[in-house]
């Protein structure tokens, strides 16, 4: 299943480069090498699984005549794959090659001659120089999850060497060239069908992956399926800006996060009118001095204690366009433009309207990495308040911003963190874990560099 996972993740990356969506995905041959190491495991327990038939025939071995030999109950003892590499094929998939690879075997040997001598042992079969070189294709199948499969296998045997034990062995060692030859042939034809099967059966596994995980251009669907289980999607207006992972080697695996994923989030909550908070006296904490009532707001705002006197209010956050995300080196900020409702509560529980402010908003983002997730957390740069609507007649809107600059500190910008804090998925496989995680800022992007472990 690690193989699987890793093939799944090599498959990411011509769908990152190919059409320029907000995520890139990007594998280095550090990582290639841990998918090599996937792979070697692998393949070295299917080859332990060859079974070669039994064989029968007849030599002429001098000065005896014609020697009638059968070799059966052949089993592998040991593989060995000392060298391997594996390389990225563009538009195909991977190409692994093995090198200098070594098999044994036993088995037993059986011989008759001059028509009445009989005689019988076992024998060492080793073979070495053994190289096997084999592209695997990775496509996706109809529902948009990774399938391979080996194409171009070949395999050849350097060189294969039989011992005999038991019996009159030392004369059978001399014709063992001759069956040196057949047991070669014989492996050799083994092996690519064997790298085919091995790949196949990896077919099954794949299918079980989620495929949300390759639809990386589909990530308005990600964000709402991961966070909020959203029924609303819509494609944002913008379109995806170009830009290229800056050249990195550490790491297996880089990720790099746009801006344009962000912007693409930002704008599928506020259309679905996520980006809003009602705040009550009783999300103030007990502390505070000010409290969410007509007593307080009518000591800035005579005519609210006048009108509705005793009564406790209730304010309507929330965003009226689109936040604007962007990166620069080091530096993560968020532009968000909405309005601030103000509400006296009736005793019956209905809502008198008292004013509504325009607000104007920028905050810092601290992003950083959770387990497999992107998370992050704000603080609060600036709010500039203007009056949109006023109930209760004019009034002077500075007088306001202390209070609201608390209510934004101790209630909005907090339960922001938490919902950030919960993380936005980033592409992961399986049951894989991300360790050695850094985090960069870049210009227009988030570097995000990575070491891959599959757990079981």
């Amino acid at each position: 299943m690690f193989l699987c996972c890793w093939l799944a993740l090599v498959a990411l990356i011509p769908t990152t480069v190919s059409i320029n969506p907000g995520v890139k995905v990007k594998l280095t041959e550090k990582g290639l090498e841990y998918g090599r190491d996937l792979g070697m495991a692998t393949i070295q327990q299917k080859l332990k699984t060859i079974k070669v038939p039994d064989m029968s025939g007849e030599q002429r071995v001098s000065p005896i005549g014609k020697v009638h030999y059968s070799l059966t109950n052949m089993h592998i003892v040991n593989v060995g794959l000392p060298k391997s590499a594996v390389d990225l094929v563009p538009g195909t998939g991977v190409r692994l090659s093995i090198t200098n690879a070594f098999i044994s075997l036993q088995g037993n040997w059986r011989v008759k001659y001059l028509r009445i001598i009989k005689d019988s042992g076992s024998f060492d079969l080793n073979v070495n120089g053994l190289t096997i070189t084999s592209s695997i294709a990775i496509k996706s199948d109809e529902t948009g999850r990774p399938a391979v499969s080996s194409v171009n296998c070949a395999a050849t045997v350097s060189k294969a060497s039989i011992k005999f034990h038991g019996g009159a062995s030392w004369l059978y060692n001399l014709f063992s060239k001759f069956i040196d030859k057949a047991l070669r042939n014989a492996l050799q034809n083994k092996i690519c069908p064997l790298v085919a099967d091995a790949i196949s059966d990896l077919n099954p596994h794949l299918k079980t992956l989620n495929g949300k995980t390759f639809s990386l251009c589909q990530i308005l669907g990600c964000f709402i399926d991961s966070w909020h289980n959203l029924s609303f999607h819509q494609e944002p207006p913008f379109s995806p800006k170009p830009f290229t992972l800056a050249p990195q080697i550490n790491n297996m695996l880089y990720i790099g996060v746009s801006a344009f994923t962000t912007n693409s989030a930002a704008f599928v909550y506020n259309k679905a009118g996520a980006l809003s908070l009602a705040i009550t006296d009783d999300m103030i904490p007990q502390s505070s001095p000010i409290r969410l009532n007509t007593r307080t707001f009518g000591a800035f705002i005579p005519q609210i204690a006048k009108r509705f006197p005793g009564l406790m209010m209730k304010l309507l956050v929330k965003t009226v366009k689109d936040p604007i995300i962007t990166f620069e080196t080091n530096n993560m900020t968020v532009q968000a433009i909405g309005t601030v409702t103000a509400y006296a509560i009736q005793p019956n529980a209905t809502l008198s309207p008292l004013f509504v402010l325009n607000m104007d908003t920028s905050v810092s983002a601290r992003v950083y990495v959770s387990g497999v997730k992107l998370a992050g957390a704000v603080t609060l740069n600036k709010m500039d308040l203007t009056l949109g609507t006023s109930y209760v007649g004019d009034f002077q809107v500075g007088s306001l911003d202390n209070i609201l600059q608390m209510v934004l500190k101790v209630v909005v910008i907090p339960k922001l963190n938490v919902q950030l804090a919960k993380g936005y998925p980033l592409p992961t496989l399986g049951k894989m874990k991300l360790v050695n995680t850094q985090l960069q800022v870049l210009k227009d992007y988030m570097l995000i560099g990575t070491d891959v472990q599959f757990t079981g």
